[in-house]
């Protein structure tokens, strides 16, 4: 079976930086104050969509300001790497040694996805990956039709994990299994609205679900 992966908040223990970073980001516009809450609810999705939500009815300029304000407060924070959920590594590998594939499906760019293969040294696990800046960005399906077609595995092939209400919903949208996390973003009460196959714990509850059991 092919395994796609969220990034933030279902793989990479990302939130608490995310939501730092865009609030500084915020801050440095001029932007009305956010709420930590408001930032939790656009993890995942591309940062041009992100950045469209949290302030619908800022002019251009202002969200193009945002983005690049925020990008810069995460190159800042960059001292240490953002650590990966615990099991992550341990569990990714009992996968491959079941013979099941792995692939990445993010609101991340390429640029910053890469960084993070590179910082983990994760980057050969996976066959494919698809970033928000090279396709349409969740909760919209089509990374998913993409990786698909890229890896020519059939959609009852394959299943979408992830933290986000926008990961389950396109799978959803293309009629895919999906998994949830509890760990991430949102609520398990969201996530249970787009009737995930599993609703996980921990990372490593991945080898627990039927399809992926040897």
């Amino acid at each position: 079976m092919l395994v796609i992966l969220d990034w933030d908040g279902t793989v990479c223990n990302s939130e608490a930086r995310i939501v730092a970073c865009m609030l500084r980001a915020a801050e440095r516009v001029g932007l009305p104050a956010l709420t930590p809450d408001a930032v939790s609810n656009i993890i995942g999705l591309g940062l041009p969509e992100a950045a469209a939500t949290l302030f619908p009815e800022a002019p251009d300029g202002d969200r193009q300001a945002l983005r690049q304000f925020y990008s810069e407060e995460w190159m800042a924070a960059r001292v240490e790497p953002v650590p990966l959920f615990e099991g992550v590594l341990d569990t990714l590998d009992e996968l491959l040694s079941r013979g099941h594939q792995l692939a990445v499906a993010t609101g991340k760019s390429r640029r910053g996805l890469n960084r993070e293969f590179e910082e983990h040294g994760l980057g050969h696990l996976f066959v494919a990956s698809r970033c928000a800046d090279e396709t349409a960005s969740k909760p919209d399906p089509r990374m998913l039709s993409e990786l698909l077609v890229e890896i020519r595995c059939g959609v009852g092939e394959a299943v979408m994990v992830g933290d986000t209400t926008y990961d389950l919903a396109m799978a959803a949208a293309i009629g895919m299994s999906s998994i949830g996390v509890s760990y991430g973003a949102h609520c398990p009460t969201r996530l249970q609205e787009y009737r995930p196959q599993a609703i996980i714990d921990e990372f490593a509850g991945l080898l627990d679900w039927a399809p992926l059991t040897p």
